[in-house]
């Protein structure tokens, strides 16, 4: 069991580079992302663990489906196909279809997620 609370100890995540590393476009930035899969891998149809990103805009189609928990920080996230903007702040979650495409404000400077990834065709 992977357990992730609000007042948990920050592990340290490792550097992912920037919203290009990991398929996204920066609209505002620069950017810094990283992360930990603490679960399964970039190869498995189902994995998670811990995100985090500094403060700025980038945008993503997503290439998975995805279940987050925002951790710490707040964002707006864009379902730009849907013309749909939520706020988050800790302990709000969300759930994206693979194939949306996303604008993600980071207005904070940083946000971290839980995240569960799946790429399965069902």
């Amino acid at each position: 069991m992977l357990a992730f609370h609000l007042a948990m100890d920050r592990t340290a995540l490792d550097a992912w580079g920037n919203p290009e590393d990991i398929g996204a476009v920066t609209v505002a930035g620069p950017i810094a992302v990283s992360g930990k899969i603490l679960f399964g891998s970039l190869d498995s149809p189902v994995s998670g663990g811990l995100y985090a990103a500094t403060q700025g805009q980038y945008r993503v189609t997503y290439p998975f489906d995805e279940h987050a928990t925002l951790l710490e920080g707040e964002l707006a996230l864009t379902d730009e196909d849907r013309g749909v903007t939520e706020v988050y702040g800790p302990g709000d979650s969300w759930i994206i279809a693979r194939g949306t495409t996303v604008l993600w404000d980071i207005r904070s400077a940083a946000i971290r997620k839980s995240y569960l990834a799946v790429s399965l065709s069902v």
